[in-house]
């Protein structure tokens, strides 16, 4: 009896080999074309498994080899970064250079740059130190001045560098005259401390002063140091004092000491 379903299945094989026998060609192309058509995506599937077999056993990687190859690209992530912050300075180095060169050759002074090397942390806001000394052909008293404007004068002169007493200390008074109104003064001591290093006094303003805030302040030249036309800032706000005698101003200054880099010597 078991073997009964067996012949069944041979006998329908014969049969089936027989009727395609005697099929036209056509027919016979179109059947097996058919057949083939079913079994086309089980060959595809297996193909597949036995590329993703392969691919599973390339992405085998040693562990060893990823931390070596993460470390690498994170030293070169390092590197990348210096080497970015280092263009960013070398760029802001040239811009402020070729602010101070722009200004050069509108301006009808001779300059000599150089760099600020040392600040004093006892008059951080008072005093800076320049690679620029006598070997250099500067000496005390020349006027220190950036594309905005006044930064002080040379106090101390060594052979290789020297010493640089900024606006706003008592030791640097400037004498200075407002564009619009005509008026005069000098410009004295900071008055916004730590607050705003960019704020000083002008004195000696007549009483019945005209200024107003915005207005434009410029050395007069009448100190016997500082030649006429240096940019030096811009009015803040006015205040009579004296019980009305006179009148005095702060002036926001031009030139930000705390952002120095590059400065130049005003030389005779």
């Amino acid at each position: 009896m078991s073997k009964r379903p067996q012949w069944v299945a041979f006998g329908a094989v014969v049969l089936l080999v027989l009727v395609l026998m005697n099929l036209p060609d056509s027919v016979v192309a179109r059947t097996k074309l058919a057949i083939s058509s079913l079994f086309l995506p089980l060959f595809g599937l297996v193909g597949s498994a036995h590329q993703l077999a392969g691919d599973g056993v390339k992405a085998m990687v040693p562990r060893a080899t990823l931390l070596h190859d993460l470390d690498t690209l994170r030293q070169e992530n390092q590197t990348l970064h210096l080497e970015l912050a280092r263009a960013q300075a070398l760029e802001d180095e040239n811009r402020r250079l070729r602010q101070i060169v722009g200004w050069q050759q509108v301006s009808p002074w001779q300059f000599r740059p150089c760099h600020i090397i040392a600040r004093d942390t006892a008059d951080w806001w008072s005093t800076v130190r320049v690679d620029a000394g006598s070997r250099d052909g500067v000496r005390r008293g020349l006027p220190i001045v950036t594309a905005e404007g006044l930064v002080g004068r040379l106090e101390t002169v060594g052979v290789t560098a020297s010493d640089v007493v900024l606006v706003g200390d008592p030791k640097c008074r400037v004498s200075v005259i407002v564009r619009e109104t005509g008026e005069s003064g000098v410009l004295t001591t900071l008055s916004g401390g730590v607050l705003d290093h960019r704020l000083a006094d002008l004195t000696h303003l007549p009483r019945n002063s005209l200024l107003r805030p915005g207005m434009t302040v410029y050395t007069s030249g009448m100190g016997g140091v500082f030649p006429a036309g240096i940019p030096v800032g811009t009015i803040v706000d006015s205040r009579s004092v004296g019980y009305g005698l006179y009148s005095e101003a702060r002036v926001r200054l031009a030139a930000d000491t705390s952002r120095l880099r590059e400065v130049l010597v005003l030389l005779p």
